[in-house]
């Protein structure tokens, strides 16, 4: 969403112009700068917010986003918090710098509806922000059915890359910082390809829908107390998962006589891939969350030369009951893996070289307009993980799914302390090795070093968020 001024006061010139403008003229023709980050220097320089780097980083990427669009994205104008004047699509203008404006130069060339424009139930982020993502269950509130192509153009663009890195490999791994949405994003890629993928639109609806996933997920996957496997399953690593439980072993059975025997027993794995391979015309996906807490070649033993991509199908002998078997080309593996606990440099060569990996990093964006009392919580978060970078590595960054509530930002102090206290803090000490000095030196006045604990008085939640304001030039009314 974009506002067309404080108030939509030159919504007139949009709509007759068919574009889209903002302020910030200051730091000139975006087109001028050779990158992001040339960019984002010279606009700390020009509007440098008090010596917050974290809302230079916050106004600079919403500026510069007027360049990132592209033809076909769609754009909702507002004015306040509590209307929508029109939805419209970017045509092939684009960006234009127009210098003949009096104000409000960097525009956007869009083609409006105005049949959208109405009164809506307030949206709090809206209220600190120029331009702002907009969540896809919100801009089907705001659209309706109407422009049929709207759950396509919303769908975030990693499930489109997961489905590519699959093509190549037929496995990928999703790595990053815990709260970054592995999980999340693996369970919803795993509906969305076993749905169409990037040819349905109903596969879209399925990842943005919460009750349609859930209800796709039951129906995909096998059924409770089942040894059969569905389209759907999924598994957890961890340390004494093993070759047996997922290839096949030797398992105690109840005997004839009363007493236990050894019986060969087929593990997940094999029972996916017999499955596919009786029903070719369909996909089966396997989702193997924590993936990196098990002993990945112990697991899958000789079966990981077969997950290459030109040797499905390959038959082999399997070690322990002498049965052929093989991989189909219709089992596709997404796994999950927290880079605060293991990097994935140091996995196994043989796994790294047939896994496709994408990152998901901590999206302060997705928290844009939304405050915990005096606390801006994406330009806390970004101006935080800046530190973090520094201090521990980009690998343990704080993820952006720490500051939701369900589907919901979290948009109390009170809300806010509890998960400071009682899941960020407790984080950031685990990485810090309890050193308070250290953890200090990240998050200020709010640490009492000498004491070894919180801060007295940041046990009010209020404070709390004023004093972290302070320290993280993350003032919401900035």
């Amino acid at each position: 969403k974009i506002a067309p001024g404080e108030g939509a006061k030159y919504w007139n010139d949009c709509l007759a112009g068919n574009y889209i403008c903002v302020g910030w003229d200051d730091v000139g023709d975006l087109t001028a700068f050779e990158d992001k980050a040339a960019f984002r220097e010279e606009f700390g320089r020009r509007y440098p917010y008090n010596g917050s780097k974290g809302q230079v980083s916050r106004k600079s990427n919403e500026v510069w986003t007027l360049l990132e669009l592209e033809p076909g994205d769609k754009v909702v104008a507002n004015r306040g918090t509590g209307e929508v004047l029109a939805i419209g699509t970017v045509n092939d203008a684009g960006y234009v710098w127009r210098p003949d404006r009096v104000d409000h130069r960097h525009t956007l060339g869009i083609d409006w509806d105005t049949t959208f424009g109405k009164k809506i139930e307030p949206v709090k982020a809206w209220a600190t922000t120029t331009v702002a993502k907009v969540a896809a269950p919100l801009f089907a509130t705001l659209s309706g059915t109407k422009g049929g192509g709207s759950k396509a153009s919303s769908l975030d663009p990693v499930y489109p890359t997961i489905e590519a890195a699959l093509k190549r490999r037929g496995q990928v791994i999703l790595y990053g910082p815990p709260g970054t949405g592995k999980t999340y994003v693996a369970r919803r890629a795993a509906v969305w390809l076993l749905e169409g993928g990037s040819t349905s639109l109903a596969a879209a609806h399925a990842v943005e829908d919460a009750a349609e996933l859930a209800r796709l997920e039951e129906s995909l996957a096998a059924p409770a107390n089942s040894s059969s496997v569905g389209r759907l399953t999924r598994v957890t690593f961890h340390p004494s998962y093993s070759y047996e439980d997922f290839v096949e072993g030797f398992r105690p059975t109840p005997g004839s006589a009363g007493g236990l025997e050894l019986v060969m027993a087929d593990g997940v794995f094999k029972r996916v891939c017999d499955a596919a391979a009786a029903d070719p015309q369909h996909t089966y996906v396997l989702l193997i969350d924590e993936i990196n807490r098990g002993n990945v070649p112990k697991i899958f033993g000789e079966l990981i030369t077969l997950l290459e991509k030109d040797k499905r199908g390959l038959v082999v002998t399997l070690a322990q009951s002498g049965r052929a078997f093989s991989v189909p080309s219709n089992v596709l593996i997404v796994g999950t893996m927290n880079t605060a606990d293991r990097s994935i440099h140091v996995l196994d060569a043989a796994l790294r070289r047939r896994f496709t990996f994408v990152e998901l990093l901590p999206d302060s964006e997705l928290l844009a307009g939304a405050n915990a009392g005096a606390l801006a919580l994406d330009v806390f978060l970004t101006a935080l993980n800046e530190k973090v970078r520094a201090t521990l590595g980009r690998e343990r960054q704080i993820g952006h799914s720490l500051f939701f509530d369900g589907p919901n930002v979290i948009s109390t102090a009170e809300a806010f302390a509890e998960v400071f206290r009682y899941e960020l803090l407790p984080l950031l000490q685990e990485y810090m090795y309890e050193d308070y000095a250290q953890l200090g030196s990240l998050l200020g006045r709010v640490i009492d070093v000498a004491a070894e604990t919180i801060a007295a008085d940041a046990d009010d939640p209020e404070y709390l968020c004023v004093l972290l304001a302070n320290e993280f030039g993350a003032n919401a009314s900035a």
